[in-house]
């Protein structure tokens, strides 16, 4: 089976890092002809090498077969971009099946290029709702869960989302009728599976926690997505209230180099000496981040959940969240973007001891799970 996989953004990087390893794992013990040929497209999306490069060579991910180069466009002009490069890319290619994950531009153009020339759209992460359309990502996951085969969900709650859209498994033949799993989640299988190198590999994220902060407890704030950081009040009200924060406790931000251009673009200014601003990280130096953090403030969706299985209360800066469940158990609080909304989320959050112990994203086998499908359905 040869598939082409999509990635262009740092989730990606991560998700599929898990499953490449998977399929390297599940070729070694495969007979020849059930073997899965990946061919993996970069889009460019994040290009920063902090934001990929990096990502590659700690996480032993496969060097891309192409890379695009496609960045720092309008959603649409990138989209119409990727678009096309990626439908040349299945042309040569002829893949069986196109892998898609999240819900970037990248995950759109990938499944759009891929149902116009009749390829089977396998999506990772599938089901994940908002339910807030103001936001990019919300119509990147609905339109290619909508034209995906093979629909791989993190939780129940994605499934249930699926189903009630009118998208259910009618066959046990994906590629005529889309096929549901819920398999778990392979953030969840990456935190487990690298946590333990974190320690050794982190660099930045271990000069903070030790040689600046000397082991205090400290915040980890991450701001990325367009619904804060292309206002001016959001924005500014967020910073502000990350910096009232910080005179209750250090507060250490990777910042995103779209966030930093915003900050510049709306002159906000930033005062506080206990905020520790640095570049971008790596995974392994995130990882260290939140293994030795106190609390999450982020409006990342991944981190959400990276949060929950480094055993940490996370604030999400926005309205809403597509990992409900971790707000229902009181792991998560949604705060939304006003200076006192923050501030009370904060104090409550820091008092708060839920029961870490609940199983909520899977076994920690969703990789396995995933390949082991793909495997079982090459194309007829």
């Amino acid at each position: 089976m040869n598939i082409v996989t999509i990635i262009g953004a740092r989730p990606q990087f991560i998700k599929a890092a898990v499953v490449s390893r998977n399929i390297h794992q599940h070729n070694l013990e495969a007979s020849p002809g059930n073997q899965i040929v990946e061919y993996i497209v970069h889009t460019g999306q994040h290009y920063d090498s902090n934001m990929s490069d990096v990502f590659f060579e700690e996480m032993d991910l496969p060097k891309p077969d192409v890379f695009l180069g496609i960045h720092q466009l309008s959603h649409g002009a990138m989209t119409g971009r990727m678009l096309e490069d990626i439908e040349n890319v299945l042309l040569s290619e002829k893949p069986d099946a196109v892998l898609v994950y999240g819900d970037t531009n990248s995950t759109l153009a990938g499944a759009l290029a891929s149902v116009k020339l009749h390829i089977p759209v396998v999506h990772v992460e599938a089901g994940l709702r908002s339910f807030n359309r103001k936001m990019p990502e919300e119509h990147n996951r609905v339109l290619t869960d909508h034209v995906s085969n093979l629909l791989f969900c993190p939780t129940q709650t994605a499934v249930r989302n699926l189903e009630n859209e009118g998208i259910k498994s009618k066959s046990d033949q994906p590629y005529r009728y889309p096929q549901i799993h819920l398999v778990g989640d392979v953030m969840y299988d990456a935190s487990l599976f690298y946590a333990k190198q974190a320690d050794i590999k982190a660099t930045v994220g271990q000069r903070i926690i030790t040689d600046t902060l000397h082991g205090k407890p400290f915040a980890l704030f991450t701001l990325h997505r367009a619904e804060n950081t292309d206002s001016i009040e959001t924005l500014t009200s967020i910073i502000r209230a990350i910096e009232s924060l910080s005179e209750k406790m250090p507060v250490v931000w990777p910042a995103h180099p779209r966030t930093l251009s915003k900050i510049k673009e709306f002159s906000i200014s930033i005062t506080k000496k206990n905020i520790f601003q640095i570049p971008p990280v790596g995974y392994f130096d995130m990882i260290a981040l939140l293994d030795h953090c106190k609390i999450v403030l982020t409006d990342s969706g991944g981190l959400q959940k990276e949060a929950f299985y480094f055993k940490k209360n996370c604030i999400t800066l926005r309205k809403e969240t597509e990992w409900i469940e971790l707000a229902e158990h009181g792991f998560n609080k949604i705060a939304g973007t006003e200076v006192n909304d923050i501030q009370f989320s904060f104090q409550q959050m820091m008092e708060q001891k839920p029961d870490f112990s609940l199983n909520l994203y899977g076994d920690g086998n969703a990789g396995k799970k995933i390949v082991s499908i793909l495997a079982k359905n090459v194309k007829e």
